[in-house]
C-alpha cells in the first residue's frame, strides 16, 4: 500500500524537471535569437555607414548620369526615399525604418525594385549554396568515417591526406578541371543551361570539395579525440566492432565541433559562390552584387551584403540552438 503510495509521488518531481528544463531552453532560444536581430540590425548600421563614407555621392551620381534616363520625377522620388537632403544619421534612421518594412528601394542600374532584384537571384544562388553545403558534410563524413574504420596503413594516411590536398586546390581550379573533363569530354552535363540539376550539382562539388577539407580535418580530429577516451577503450575492450564503437560511442561527442565549423564555412559558402557562378554561368546573389559594385548601385549592394550576414547570423543561431539538443552536458550551462 505504501509502495503504491510513494510512486506517483517520485514521478512528480521528473515531471516537474522536464517541464522547467524546457522553459529555461524556451528562454534561452528566445535571448538568443533577440541577440542575432541585434546583430543583423548592427550589420545593416556598419554597411550603410561604411556605403555612406565613399567620398561622393554615389546615388546622386547615378541619377544625375544621363544615360540612366532619370526623369526630375523619379530623382525627387529616390532622393525623398533615401533622405538625401538629410544629415547621415537621418538617412540610417529612414533606411532602416524602410528595410525593416520590407522596402529596399529602387535599384539605379535597372530601376527595378531591389526586393526583385534579389528575389530573381537568391533561387539560383540558394540551390548552390544548400547543394555545395551538404556535398560538403557528406564527403567530410565519408573522409572522417573512414579514417577510423579502415586499418592503419597506406589507405587510412592517404585518407586522412585528402583534406590538406582540398584545401589547397582553389575552386576556380576544380571548377576548369570538372568543366573540361565532365562537361566537355564525358558531356554529363550542359554549359549552356546553367540552372539545369547536373550543372547545380557539378557547380556545387566545385565549391564544396574545398568547404569539405575544413570540416572533415575536425571531425577527423575529433574522432580522434574521442576514441583516445576511457568509455571507448572500455567498449573495444568488451568486443564491440569498431563500426558500433564509432556509431555509438564516438560520433555523438566528435558532433559539437564539426557542427561549429559548419557554421562557421558558410561564410565561405557564400563567398565562394561569386567565383563558381562565374565559371559556370550562372546568375545569382553573386553576379548582382559584381554587378552593383561596377554600378555603383548603392541601394542593392547594400540589401546583397546586410542579406549574406542575416544568412550567415541566422545558421549559426540554429547551430548555437543545437547544441544543448547534440549533448546533454550543455544543457545547464545554455540554459541557464
Amino acid at each position: 500500500m505504501s509502495a503504491s503510495v510513494l510512486r506517483p509521488a517520485q514521478a512528480r518531481p521528473r515531471a516537474s524537471l522536464t517541464a522547467s528544463s524546457a522553459r529555461r531552453y524556451a528562454s534561452f532560444a528566445l535571448r538568443r535569437t533577440g541577440q542575432a536581430l541585434v546583430v543583423i540590425a548592427l550589420a545593416y548600421v556598419l554597411v550603410f555607414l561604411v556605403l555612406a563614407a565613399i567620398p561622393g555621392d554615389p546615388i546622386s551620381a547615378q541619377l544625375d548620369n544621363p544615360q540612366n534616363g532619370y526623369s526630375e520625377a523619379e530623382k525627387a522620388q529616390v532622393r525623398a526615399f533615401h533622405g538625401l537632403d538629410r544629415p547621415v544619421l537621418l538617412q540610417l534612421l529612414v533606411s532602416l525604418g524602410n528595410a525593416v518594412r520590407g522596402q529596399l528601394g529602387t535599384s539605379l542600374s535597372t530601376s527595378q525594385p531591389v526586393t526583385e532584384v534579389l528575389s530573381a537571384a537568391i533561387p539560383s544562388t540558394l540551390a548552390l549554396a544548400v547543394t555545395a553545403l551538404t556535398l560538403a558534410v557528406l564527403i567530410a563524413a565519408v573522409l572522417g568515417l573512414a579514417s577510423r574504420l579502415l586499418p592503419a596503413g597506406p589507405l587510412n594516411s592517404f585518407v586522412r591526406s585528402l583534406p590538406a590536398v582540398f584545401l589547397s586546390t582553389p575552386n576556380f581550379l576544380i571548377g576548369l578541371v570538372l568543366i573540361q573533363l565532365l562537361a566537355v569530354g564525358l558531356g554529363l552535363f550542359s554549359l549552356v543551361d546553367a540552372d539545369s540539376v547536373g550543372s547545380t550539382v557539378f557547380a556545387a562539388l566545385t565549391l564544396a570539395i574545398p568547404v569539405s577539407a575544413q570540416i572533415a580535418q575536425v571531425f577527423i580530429t575529433a574522432l580522434d579525440e574521442s576514441a583516445g577516451q576511457d568509455y571507448a577503450e572500455v567498449a573495444l575492450s568488451r568486443g564491440l566492432p569498431p563500426s558500433q564503437v564509432v556509431v555509438r560511442h564516438l560520433l555523438r561527442p566528435s558532433l559539437l565541433p564539426t557542427v561549429t565549423v559548419v557554421g562557421l564555412v558558410l561564410g565561405e559558402v557564400l563567398g565562394g559562390s561569386l567565383i563558381t557562378e562565374t565559371i559556370f554561368g550562372r546568375t545569382g546573389v553573386g553576379t548582382v552584387v559584381q554587378k552593383a559594385v561596377s554600378s555603383q548601385d548603392v541601394p542593392v549592394l547594400l540589401a546583397a551584403v546586410v542579406l549574406s550576414a542575416a544568412v550567415f547570423v541566422v545558421v549559426n543561431l540554429v547551430i548555437d540552438l543545437l547544441y544543448p539538443l547534440l549533448d546533454p552536458r550543455l544543457r545547464v550551462r545554455k540554459e541557464s
